[in-house]
């Protein structure tokens, strides 16, 4: 992850710059490609290019890869203007399918590993946790799949706010990482020492990368997603 630097030290991600050399400067970014559905592969190809050729606005693709490299980045309102919710939310999508199918599924087969030498009660603790946490999340982005995904292509289709807003989304926006730091600090502090210390590394390890994914995935929607489509709304308002 590129952290933060000095203004005129960073690498400007532009349409024009190679494909390559976008992930060279970041292979965090590996996962957003997959999350696009955009394959590995593209030679010498720019990043306008694999966005054409994956019917992508690359002012949108970028606006992501721009929140997964740089940490403090805030896109200007022009930049916003100019970009697609509908890609946003594309990804967003993709997003959830690969926590929900991918992420927790391997994350819980890892914590069975791991607490395999516990007693029960231990066993009991960590299954319980783990499942309430997967559960908040399922609801979580059951909210966005079924309720503020459609209202954005809705809106983006035919500029009506069918008596909902982007406003109410972002009144409600609940943080679904406090319970992953919990876990994070029970597998760390608390799980006793006959637990594989390779294995319990392996889990943090998880447990990071998914919070701070997660973290990413946040920000997209509050800083990038919830003003675009807020600028929007108050365009079709004043029609």
């Amino acid at each position: 992850m590129v952290k933060k630097k000095n203004m005129k030290d960073r690498a400007v991600l532009s349409p024009a710059m190679k494909m390559a050399d976008l992930v060279n400067l970041n292979y965090h970014l590996l996962g957003v490609l997959s999350r696009l559905g955009m394959d590995l592969g593209f030679g010498e190809i720019t990043v306008g290019e694999a966005c054409r050729r994956h019917s992508l606005d690359a002012g949108s693709f970028l606006l992501i890869c721009n929140v997964y490299t740089y940490d403090d980045y805030i896109p200007s309102g022009d930049i916003l203007s100019a970009g697609s919710p509908v890609d946003i939310v594309k990804y967003l999508h993709g997003s959830h399918v690969f926590y929900l199918e991918h992420e927790l599924p391997e994350l819980e087969r890892s914590l069975e590993r791991l607490v395999a030498p516990c007693d029960a009660k231990q066993k009991l603790i960590i299954d319980r946790f783990f499942s309430e946490y997967r559960k908040e999340v399922e609801n979580h982005f059951a909210y966005e799949e079924t309720v503020v995904f459609p209202y954005i292509e809705t809106f983006s289709e035919n500029r009506r706010g069918e008596g909902y807003s982007i406003e109410q989304f972002e009144e409600n926006h609940s943080n679904i990482d406090e319970k992953l730091c919990d876990l994070k600090n029970i597998v760390m502090k608390y799980l006793p020492e006959v637990c594989d210390t390779v294995l319990r590394n392996d889990v943090l390890y998880h447990i990071c990368y998914l919070e701070e994914d997660l973290d990413k995935h946040t920000l997209i929607e509050n800083n990038v997603l919830i003003p675009m489509m807020t600028r929007l709304e108050e365009n079709e308002k004043r029609k």
